[in-house]
């Protein structure tokens, strides 16, 4: 099971074993080239629906009906599998990023897949230029930073992103989910890929381990 989302350079990929290890720092992805994320192509398996630049025609309510949908999705043994992992590696996103980083699509196919599963959720729902796509959840919380779409209020909707250490530090994220609500009592809920036992699921977490949020523009 994959526990942690990806944070180093990709063509440092290191090999995963089966059955519950953590994915190593030197095994993962590169960084956001923000105008290339708000430039919508359409790739990968054919099943994804292209967002349209510049169109603000998605509601967050509209988002989170298609991640609720994927909850029970899961990973294989080997930490991979998920539809999220496969549309991911044969993105133009990877394709760029392997570009500038080096690597090969393969190495995206057994990654941590929580901010891939973000970034599916973003495609799939037409809302791509409004929260962008990236594998590693530092370089994404940092294109929502550079657009001045950061912050620290929950809102539904918004991208949250986690640092299990508590830091407010970007540079320090770990993990990354979808904001359902704010429960009034110091905790979220939220719907995240890549968590409990490799699964995306709906869960609760305390804002104190929250880094901060990233908002998308969605449609009123």
């Amino acid at each position: 099971m994959a526990t942690r989302c990806p944070s180093h350079a990709l063509r440092r990929h290191a090999a995963r074993a089966a059955l519950g290890v953590t994915l190593t720092a030197t095994a993962a992805f590169g960084v956001v080239a923000p105008a290339a994320a708000d430039t919508p192509q359409h790739a990968g398996t054919g099943a994804e629906t292209p967002a349209k630049a510049g169109a603000v025609s998605v509601t967050a309510d509209q988002v989170l009906a298609l991640a609720r949908a994927q909850i029970g999705v899961s990973e294989n043994a080997y930490g991979g599998g998920t539809k999220f992992q496969e549309w991911y590696a044969y993105s133009q996103r990877a394709a760029e990023t392997i570009a500038r980083d080096g690597g090969n699509r393969a190495g995206y196919l057994n990654a941590a897949w929580c901010a891939m599963f973000v970034s599916w959720v973003g495609e799939n729902s037409g809302a791509r230029p409004q929260i962008g796509w990236d594998a590693y959840t530092v370089t994404h919380a940092q294109w929502f930073a550079d657009k001045g779409r950061w912050g620290t209020t929950p809102k539904p909707g918004a991208v949250v992103f986690f640092a299990w250490s508590g830091s407010k530090s970007i540079s320090s994220i770990n993990h990354v989910g979808f904001v359902v609500k704010d429960n009034g009592n110091g905790t979220l809920t939220t719907i995240e890929g890549n968590t409990g036992n490799g699964k995306v699921e709906e869960r609760v977490r305390p804002k104190w381990q929250v880094a901060g949020y990233g908002y998308p523009q969605y449609a009123a």
